[in-house]
């Protein structure tokens, strides 16, 4: 299945980009990770990927390891020489189902996404027959250099499970500057996609957690795959000091005036998310020793109080 599907259609028409869009077309076509894509997952030491727990649940994982735990072993096969330790909710992740991936360079500000299927899931092993290779452009990617981790065996640490918001969770949110976006199409199957903007982007308040739409490539593949399938994961990382925050729960894309308050980038969208249930821990190899706003994060443009 290539191209874009029915949802992401829709979404470009309504946003008015569906000829911008079309130009883009060609980066859906299969997969091919020689060259350059295999160099740069060479050298990476973060893939994030979406996927499905034993209940069938979306969630969003981070999977660090030291340089070289990602290898290409062929035009279609990614090895991931990493598994997905106990307590995160995607532990136990099973064989045979669609998973979504992006891999970061925070310090170049490059990114690709990898999409496939799970071939074989081990406790120290993933192989991913990949359908999808892309780059995305840079834009909103803070500047970070992560701490090399030592090792692909990292387990979270204070692990904590719930179904709502404690005051932590809230301050992880409103501090964050990154987050990534997990959605799933039925057929097509699970998207891990970037999103940044300055501290504050991310709104909490007595409805849920939003934040705006900014202007990007026009493809909206994490937006076209909500307008199919609200099912939504989320995941925040506190760089400074490790803590996660994932999510899972449902979202809904908010057509509106574009410009209005909160609508910082000017699009006339903004992303209202639910929440079923939630895990916060602490990873150690995800801080960071140095850090570097996006020069051109749009402004806060509402009025929020942030005391609430």
């Amino acid at each position: 299945m290539t191209g874009f599907h029915g949802g992401e259609l829709a979404v470009q028409r309504q946003a008015g980009v569906r000829q911008d869009a079309a130009r883009l077309s060609r980066m859906l076509e299969p997969a091919d990770l020689s060259g350059g894509i295999a160099g740069f997952l060479a050298a990476r030491t973060l893939l994030v990927i979406t996927g499905r727990d034993a209940t069938g649940r979306l969630w969003t994982s981070p999977l660090a390891g030291p340089a070289g735990y990602l290898e290409v072993r062929s035009d279609t096969e990614l090895a991931v020489h990493a598994g997905v330790p106990a307590g995160d909710p995607l532990h136990g992740i099973t064989a045979g189902q669609r998973l979504g991936t992006t891999s970061m360079d925070f310090a170049l500000r490059r990114r690709v996404r990898l999409n496939g299927t799970l071939t074989a899931a081990t406790d120290d092993l993933l192989i991913v027959d990949v359908e999808q290779a892309y780059g995305n452009c840079p834009q909103y990617i803070q500047q970070r250099l992560l701490t090399p981790p030592a090792s692909s065996q990292e387990t979270p640490e204070d692990v904590r499970r719930g179904a709502a918001f404690e005051p932590a969770d809230v301050e992880v949110i409103r501090s964050a500057d990154t987050f990534f976006l997990g959605t799933a199409h039925p057929r097509r199957g699970a998207d891990a996609s970037h999103r940044g903007g300055p501290p504050g982007f991310v709104r909490v308040d007595e409805r849920g957690l939003w934040w705006p739409d900014y202007p990007g490539n026009n493809m909206f593949n994490s937006l076209g795959n909500l307008a199919v399938s609200p099912e939504t994961a989320l995941l925040f990382a506190d760089f400074t000091t490790g803590a996660t925050l994932q999510l899972s729960g449902t979202a809904r894309i908010e057509w509106g005036e574009a410009g209005r308050p909160g609508d910082d980038g000017h699009s006339g969208r903004i992303v209202r998310f639910e929440l079923d249930q939630l895990v916060a821990a602490r990873r150690p190899s995800l801080r960071e020793s140095a850090h570097r706003p996006y020069p051109h994060n749009p402004a806060l443009t509402d009025r929020e109080d942030r005391s609430r």
